[in-house]
């Protein structure tokens, strides 16, 4: 019999083909393998997963001979990294494969928002523009300031386009960075909101940054200013963008991630001020297809006893091993 896997979200057919082929794959989203999962909880060596969802620390706790947890992506928010260290479990993401994507999809949101391609759509599919409605005049690109809220791989694929569009950059990051002289590092997130036309976030997801967003932050963006978020939903106190949204604090916003998603705030959806997509930022088959490689690399590694490419918490599985043999 083979070893058991825990798919907690689909991969492409490809990938899944190849796990299948060397796990008994189980689908924790397919309600029909509840009960074979129960089955097969003292069996489980692999727990595959995406950035968004990833694996609660009760999960975790039910699979004692689990050794890896490998994520499609490269958020780390959804699992417990301490816990899974201490149990000798190796997360491992897939880091520089989507970088370009979630930057091209960045600008996309900026220009359909700062360009109203949400309502210019809606206009030309519902037959009003040629009754004769228009659109509100757009916002040029040329010559605004995008603030990029942490400034990692990302933020910067994300000011590299911006700059190609003649826009300026300044951003604000915990850690110094080496960047083009003419970018500008700001002190403080409120700083950086205020100088900001556009307010990119591009920060990772953690408990520290939960809610850093805040209305205090969208205040200081302005009637004049727009909100992307790449990152994740939680990074932004979402009642308060809601309300910002809807009562003109901010100009609008785009928006590719979510709290609670996909079932997301309804509100949202009455709002012709923000561009809604449902968490696409590497969603091409080029990038899927890579990370895809990427995680079974991390598996296969993990089964043989090595340490994964791109465990992101080899270092404490160590520091915990080494404690236990004093």
């Amino acid at each position: 019999m083979k070893h058991a896997l825990l798919l907690a979200e689909p991969m492409i057919d490809d990938v899944e083909t190849q796990l299948s082929a060397e796990f008994d794959v189980y689908r924790l989203h397919n309600p029909a393998d509840a009960p074979l999962i129960e089955q097969r909880l003292n069996d489980f060596r692999v727990v595959a997963t995406g950035g968004g969802v990833g694996i609660s620390t009760q999960w975790v706790e039910r699979l004692p001979l689990l050794k890896v947890i490998a994520i499609n992506g490269v958020g780390l928010d959804k699992v417990d990294l301490a816990h899974a260290g201490q149990r000798g479990i190796h997360v491992t993401n897939t880091p520089g494969v989507l970088t370009g994507d979630v930057a091209d999809l960045a600008m996309g949101l900026i220009i359909a928002t700062l360009r109203h391609m949400n309502q210019g759509e809606k206009l030309v599919r519902s037959g009003q523009w040629a009754a004769g409605s228009t659109l509100p005049l757009g916002t040029r690109l040329a010559g605004k300031t995008v603030g990029i809220l942490g400034l990692g791989q990302i933020g910067q694929a994300i000011a590299r386009r911006a700059a190609a569009f003649d826009m300026q950059i300044a951003y604000w990051n915990r850690s110094a960075v080496e960047t083009p002289q003419q970018w500008e590092r700001v002190a403080t997130p409120e700083e950086l909101a205020a100088k900001a036309d556009i307010l990119m976030v591009a920060i990772a997801a953690n408990p520290a940054t939960q809610g850093l967003v805040s209305s205090a932050m969208l205040a200081a963006l302005g009637r004049k200013g727009f909100l992307v978020n790449v990152s994740r939903g939680s990074v932004v106190d979402e009642a308060a963008l809601i309300t910002a949204l809807t009562n003109g604090t901010i100009a609008g916003a785009g928006l590719d991630v979510f709290w609670n998603e996909p079932a997301i705030n309804p509100v949202f959806g009455n709002l012709d001020n923000v561009v809604l997509m449902p968490h696409q930022g590497s969603a091409t088959g080029e990038t899927k297809a890579e990370m895809g490689r990427i995680v079974l690399a991390n598996i296969a590694a993990a089964m043989a006893g090595e340490i994964p490419p791109a465990s992101v918490n080899a270092a404490l599985i160590r520091r915990d091993t080494a404690s236990a043999s004093r």
